[in-house]
């Protein structure tokens, strides 16, 4: 039986045009394969990034509370595998974890990555401008489990500067996503944006590149949802160097993260990367 004959018509919909902007290349790396929700401009008054309302406070602790009791059935769900963990002993502070979006949930795997580094450090997680708009469980996850929407306002965004600026002072983490937009269940690095990087760089922290690697629980199957584990691996943390400007500092920063997650990719699944 053919893979995509198991798989609903939404999600052959999607694989369909991950092919079609992978063959494309250059910007088209960067689009959204799913066909979310309209959504609309998130504005200052709408967001406490930092949680300092009574409102934000009490959700905050309940959805990590969630998190918390959710989180040993995503391990076991996915049989999640951590390797490299030695990388993450020297960290001392913020850091910002950057990683391949493929999945809803695989930032579970990465928040697991996250908590073998020494002391103890809140994981915070960038998410797309609409997320913040959804509605349900998944929206109410979405809007108050420490994550920090984008925002098409530039007002907005200068509040999300101060609070990422605030987050890494304090000695916490926060996973961006390079690749922005998710790809179900996309395999192969993808080119990456800058904006994580600068991040590190203009706060000087470290960033500490990720990349999942997907294998079957049973060989015999397909490589679908129910028969997918996760293989997190942890790469050597890429610091900023001194006397460099930012934006020179990012660009190199994002080239060895590159470099690095390709080294990952040919040597686990044993190919050469090829788009």
């Amino acid at each position: 039986m053919k893979e995509n004959e198991q798989l609903s018509p939404d999600r052959i919909k999607v694989l369909e045009r991950i092919s079609k902007y992978e063959k494309k290349g250059g910007e088209y790396f960067f689009e959204n394969v799913e066909e979310d929700p309209p959504s609309h401009t998130l504005k200052p008054e709408d967001v406490d990034y930092l949680h300092k309302s009574l409102k934000f406070k009490i959700n905050g602790f309940l959805c990590r509370t969630v998190e918390k009791v959710g989180k040993p059935f995503v391990k076991k769900k996915y049989q999640i595998s951590v390797f490299g963990t030695e990388n993450l002993k020297k960290i001392e502070g913020g850091a910002i974890f950057t990683s391949n979006h493929f999945a809803m949930l695989e930032n579970v795997a990465i928040n697991i990555a996250a908590e073998k580094a020494n002391g103890r450090h809140r994981f915070y997680k960038i998410v797309r401008e609409g997320n913040y708009f959804m509605t349900g469980v998944i929206g109410w996850l979405l809007k108050y489990c420490d994550t920090m929407p984008l925002s098409s306002s530039l007002d907005t965004m200068k509040l999300l500067d101060k609070a990422i600026a605030k987050i890494l002072q304090n000695g916490d983490f926060i996973l961006i996503y390079p690749e922005k937009s998710m790809w179900w269940n996309y395999q192969k690095p993808r080119p990456y944006k800058l904006g994580a990087f600068r991040y590190a760089a203009k706060n000087n922290v470290p960033v500490v590149p990720c990349f999942i690697t997907l294998h079957k629980k049973d060989a015999d199957k397909d490589l679908l949802p129910d028969n997918i584990k996760y293989h997190v691996h942890i790469m050597p943390p890429i610091y900023p160097e001194e006397g460099v400007s930012v934006k020179n500092n990012a660009v190199a920063m994002l080239e060895k993260n590159a470099k690095l997650t390709k080294e990952i990719y040919e040597e686990v699944y044993n190919k050469k990367l090829e788009y």
